[in-house]
């Protein structure tokens, strides 16, 4: 197989093999992935995504195999975040000419955004029976968990299942090649799996103290296998993880439920749905050995595995198959990558700026959604065109609706 990849390999460091060819990689992301190889138990090399960018803990974009210990920031708090998408039976024809009605009802069945308060507009007030059945099947592992650590009920978690939250979250409705409708959605383990993440990063840089390890960056604290916190970190990471894919797949019923309010033709849509995390860690085998991998903005991309790799609120996604790349340990983007800071988006661009970037989507056009506009972005085609070796294209969605918290 073809690989077309640059590879750093500073001194003290295990390589780092970049698919980054002909998109922008900042100074700042490259030495957080230097620092990360750095770490003693990192298997072979870092693979690193061509969305890469600075990241909380570790660079997003990046795929970072361990044996023997774990790192809870480089999993990060948006624990199991990823995407669901679903082919309908529908085609562009099939829509209504005015989109505005759709927009409206799935934004009514499915909580986003978020308000400060005893009333959070991005939770449910009385969960539906739907999410109380799937609430039942998460609450006995929830148990365990809070046994152990009591403050994690105190968080969002019944209440947040089947709801989108905010920031890069979204809901679409897309266009294929051939004007067939597909849903398509980004989210993960909302309230609890942030408060999973964050106790556990705290719980890590306490460890190391304890130890006196010292670490090129603070949010590399680990757990080393064997260890209580560690058994205890995978547990609730497995957890989060299986709310994030239960809390997409709540929001996907609900949103083809109220599709069907709007439109008037029958139709069916599970015809080819993808549900993958982008953020989160399990075990997989590579070279011989069983390792631990995480990808922190990446997607599994295995041989004839299908994955989604969404652009920006006005750009192309696209459904991928995988081509088992092992140089990449079978991983692919997670998406186009940001290019600046959502503070930095604000500062430069206005809400005309969004409403043309935006043309031909029916979306929120207004100062707080600034931050998600396009130009904000990497490239989605460069992104594309620097992952050939990782997957081939199956699909190239286009928004026509866009649902944003």
């Amino acid at each position: 197989m073809q690989n077309n990849y640059q590879v750093m390999n500073p001194a003290g460091t295990k390589p780092i093999k970049m698919w980054t060819e002909g998109v922008p990689v900042e100074d700042d992301a490259r030495q957080q992935l230097i620092n990360t190889a750095k770490m003693p138990f990192i298997y072979k090399w870092l693979a690193v995504m061509p969305d890469v960018h600075l990241g909380k803990g570790s660079t997003i974009g990046s795929v970072i195999p361990t044996v023997g210990a774990i790192i809870p920031a480089a999993v990060g708090v948006d624990i199991g975040c990823g995407m669901m998408a679903a082919k309908t039976t529908l085609n562009a024809r099939d829509l209504p000419d005015n989109l505005g009605p759709l927009r409206s009802a799935i934004e009514k069945a499915v909580p986003h955004g978020k308000t400060m308060g005893a009333r959070d507009k991005g939770a449910w007030d009385t969960p539906p029976a739907l999410v109380d059945d799937m609430w039942a099947t998460l609450q006995p592992g929830f148990k365990r968990i809070t046994d152990q650590y009591p403050t994690l009920n105190k968080t969002n978690n019944h209440k947040h299942l089947g709801t989108l939250g905010t920031g890069n979250h979204f809901i679409e409705v897309c266009l294929d090649e051939t004007d067939t409708v597909w849903f398509m959605l980004h989210s993960g383990s909302r309230g609890v799996g942030n408060a999973i993440g964050n106790l556990f990063i705290e719980l890590a840089r306490e460890d190391m103290r304890k130890w006196m390890i010292n670490l090129p960056d603070r949010d590399l604290a680990y757990f080393p296998e064997g260890t209580d916190h560690f058994n205890d970190y995978v547990e609730a990471v497995e957890w989060a993880q299986g709310y994030a894919r239960l809390n997409r797949e709540v929001m996907m019923r609900n949103v083809i439920t109220a599709a069907r309010k709007v439109i008037t033709k029958p139709f069916e849509a599970a015809v080819e749905a993808v549900n993958c995390h982008h953020n989160y860690v399990q075990r997989e085998h590579h070279f011989g050995q069983d390792v631990l991998i995480t990808r922190k903005g990446a997607v599994s991309a295995q041989k004839g595995q299908l994955g989604i790799i969404p652009g920006s609120m006005g750009a192309r996604s696209y459904i991928v198959r995988g081509k088992g790349n092992e140089e990449a340990f079978c991983s692919c983007s997670h998406g186009a990558g940001r290019t600046m800071s959502r503070t930095e988006a604000k500062r430069r661009f206005t809400v005309n700026d969004q409403v043309r970037a935006t043309e031909g989507v029916e979306c929120r056009k207004d100062r707080d959604v600034i931050d998600e506009i396009p130009m904000a972005y990497k490239n989605i085609d460069d992104v594309m065109h620097a992952q050939r070796d990782l997957v081939e294209v199956v699909h190239t969605l286009k928004q026509v609706v866009c649902v944003k918290g």
